[in-house]
């Protein structure tokens, strides 16, 4: 039995930063994930800490290997973004970020359903609140219809818990099998959290919106919590296998279309954690390895390449590359770290995303499942060409268009340093890495087959990229993706509802005119008239002033898509379901 939890160690951090002065909050952002790395460590397998909620017994940590590998990457991971976000963030946002990292690890740690449920929902809670922290509109906007979608994730999988509660008695967090309803609103739940499409489109949505610290933050926990939980209650359910293929395809797809880097990476957590849950979904030892050790590899080199990111929308204002070019002698500091990153997700030898991916894919084939293998190949192919290639070519180099660079601080350089020696130090000796599994791992990375195989791959994407670069050249265009089905139908309810208003108007306004003039006095039909259209342009002043903005493409807050539209009618919609989906679960 062990004494502290850890994600007390985060709670208290949080609530510390309420009453120590500003000027040691940036030694709590460091020294709590220290502290953490340092309590994750030691933590003996097989410790639990068992109690008792309202009758029931529950278990708020059980460690294992599973967890453990989890959890030692989390802090990690907590650190780095500490430090890259150590001279930008303020007290408002750092203490939601420890909230959220340790209900992150309270996920991670939950030894049982309703442990898990309540974690995950104050993730959802304040993973929104790190993304309202970008301090815009967009951000506040961007949010909400995050939290939407995550509240009504949860109430699903709330739903699911108390109807498996009812069948069962137990509210273990042990492997399911995907056999009742119960189970099934379970693996709905926790594929929200994992992004897996077509409930991913949040991602992209808000991880963007967020300030350039709380994207890094944002990219490790909520969607490898979503992966933990899958691989500790689903593995090896043939249905994960197909989604993980689609998400890792789909995910790169977008990205290629993709303009603005954040945008960009967004959609590559898509595609790297399709890697993951194809994994989980084939289930063997092999398979749970590789699912973990890519989850870790990428909260390092995805933490990595956004932290590269923010570092050029820090500087040059922008992150669109239809507006950046020329970086590398302005930014080669940035360029060289960002490249190692690239590297990594793109799985070349000698870095972390080659030794973790292979393991993915050598499961696959050894129980020849051919076309999930080439799945697997043909993202890594895209990953290749819309990272390393397509953004390193025209933000750093391609046509320079002049734009003025400030200084990043040295904080956000070390930080990225540091991520960039872990993926170098996994990639060259990976040993220590595969210690971490859950599983032993008998495997040898560095086979000349599998090298000469993944060499060759991507040899002919750097040609056939040269060939094509101007195909290939970023443009300023629309994405559409399935978040409009939520964003778009809000506006066109909202546009017929100003249609009919006008037009109720419109008879109001002519019936004077065909009154006899000693009515007019009676009737006094302009101030009606008058307060109508005032009325409509009320309503229709806050699209008016969205559709304004959206006309300056300059302005690095806005995202490069259409008009952020009203949130009610997406809350109402969802609370109405979440409320509906409760009442099931407590009545079944």
């Amino acid at each position: 039995m062990i004494e502290l939890p850890t994600f007390a160690i985060f709670f208290a951090g949080a609530a510390l930063l309420g009453v120590l002065p500003q000027r040691v909050h940036g030694a709590v952002m460091l020294g709590v994930p220290l502290l953490a790395l340092a309590h994750v460590a030691t933590l003996p397998l097989d410790a639990s800490l068992p109690a008792s909620f309202f009758g029931f017994d529950v278990e708020v940590v059980r460690v294992d290997a599973l967890s453990r590998a989890f959890g030692i990457v989390f802090a990690m991971a907590a650190f780095l973004a500490a430090l890259y976000g150590l001279r930008l963030m303020r007290t408002g946002e750092r203490a939601a970020v420890l909230v959220y990292i340790g209900s992150a690890l309270g996920v991670v740690y939950a030894g049982d359903l309703l442990t898990l449920f309540a974690f995950w929902e104050i993730k959802a809670i304040t993973s929104a609140a790190v993304i309202a922290a970008g301090a815009t509109r967009w951000a506040a906007q961007a949010a909400l219809r995050y939290l939407y979608v995550h509240v009504a994730g949860g109430t699903v999988l709330l739903a699911g818990v108390l109807i498996h509660l009812g069948e069962t008695g137990s509210l273990a967090f042990d492997a399911f099998a995907l056999d009742s309803v119960a189970t099934w609103l379970i693996l709905i739940g926790f594929a929200v959290g994992a992004a897996i499409p077509p409930l991913h489109a949040w991602i992209a949505d808000a991880y963007p919106q967020a300030s350039v610290a709380g994207t890094v933050f944002l990219s490790a926990f909520t969607t490898k919590a979503g992966v933990y939980v899958l691989a500790r209650g689903f593995p090896g359910v043939e249905l994960l296998v197909w989604l993980g293929v689609i998400m890792a395809l789909y995910g790169v797809v977008f990205a290629v279309l993709e303009n603005e880097i954040r945008r960009l990476l967004s959609y590559h957590i898509v595609s790297q954690v399709g890697f993951m849950v194809a994994a989980v979904g084939l289930g063997t030892e092999l398979a749970l390895n590789g699912a973990v050790a890519h989850a870790f590899a990428h909260i390092i080199y995805k933490g990595l390449l956004l932290m590269g990111a923010g570092a050029v929308l820090y500087a040059a204002g922008t992150s669109r590359l239809t507006e950046l070019g020329g970086l590398a002698r302005k930014q080669p500091w940035v360029l060289v770290l960002f490249l190692i990153g690239a590297f990594s997700i793109s799985g070349v030898p000698l870095f972390s995303g080659f030794v973790s991916k292979e393991l993915s894919i050598e499961a696959a084939a050894l129980l020849d499942r051919d076309v999930v293998e080439a799945g697997l190949k043909l993202a890594s192919v895209g990953t290749f060409l819309s990272i390393t290639m397509k953004v390193t070519w025209f933000a750093w180099f391609g046509t320079d268009r002049g734009v003025a660079v400030r200084p990043v601080p040295a904080s956000m350089l070390t930080a990225m340093g540091l991520a960039a020696a872990i993926n170098i130090g996994i990639g060259i000796y990976p040993a220590p890495f595969y210690d971490l599994m859950p599983f032993a791992v008998d495997f040898e990375p560095y086979a000349v087959g599998q090298i000469s195989t993944v060499l060759q791959l991507l040899a002919l994407t750097a040609v056939g990229f040269w060939l094509l670069v101007t195909v290939a050249a970023p443009k300023p265009a629309l994405t559409l993706d399935l978040d409009w089905v939520y964003r778009g139908l809000p506006l066109v309810l909202t546009r017929r509802r100003a249609a009919a208003a006008r037009e109720a108007a419109a008879p109001e306004a002519a019936a004077p005119e065909a009154a006899p003039a000693a009515a007019a006095p009676a009737t006094n039909p302009a101030p009606a008239s008058s307060g109508a259209r005032a009325a409509v342009a009320r309503a229709l002043a806050p699209l008016a002033a969205l559709q304004t903005q959206l006309a300056k493409p300059s302005d690095r807050s806005l995202p490069n898509r259409a008009d952020v539209v009203p949130t009610w009618a997406l809350g109402s919609v969802v609370l109405v379901i979440a409320v509906t989906l409760l009442g099931l679960g407590l009545v079944l």
